[in-house]
């Protein structure tokens, strides 16, 4: 499991560990796809539009992948960036803050079978590892 070492502002040395997980399911389309590899660090401060890893609050060892659209009174409204596919604060309104587990830092998309033109290849290569940003400013809970 790769870590990262951080020097907090009191000058001692905070872990903030990083681990990789993997997609399953639509919910995050198409920002992330089924089979996706996600780099993620635990124990960070989320902001707005993040990508983050948080318990399901009814369901608690599930965990899920969800973008944090903001800060409400008890915790975090989230959504998945697939609106068709549900699960998300419109069903269990706020998540506590506690739930919210790790922000997602990068994704990696594997090459699908059969993959074997020169065109393809490179067009994987161009687009398998990409950091997972904020949506826009805009982004905004129903």
């Amino acid at each position: 499991m790769p870590e990262r070492r951080q020097v907090s502002g009191g000058g001692r040395v905070t872990r903030r560990p990083l681990r990789v997980v993997e997609v399953t399911g639509p919910s995050m389309v198409p920002t992330l796809y089924h089979g996706d590899l996600l780099l993620v660090q635990y124990g960070v401060p989320v902001r707005p539009g993040d990508v983050v890893i948080l318990r399901h609050p009814f369901q608690q060892d599930l965990l899920v992948v969800k973008r944090a659209v903001e800060r409400r009174p008890g915790g975090w409204w989230v959504r998945g960036d697939n609106t068709f596919a549900g699960g998300d604060s419109t069903d269990y309104g706020v998540v506590p803050e506690e739930l919210v587990l790790a922000r997602v830092r990068a994704r990696y998309r594997p090459p699908a079978k059969g993959q074997r033109s020169v065109t393809a290849v490179l067009g994987w290569a161009a687009s398998a590892l990409r950091p997972v940003r904020s949506a826009s400013s805009r982004l905004r809970a129903r």
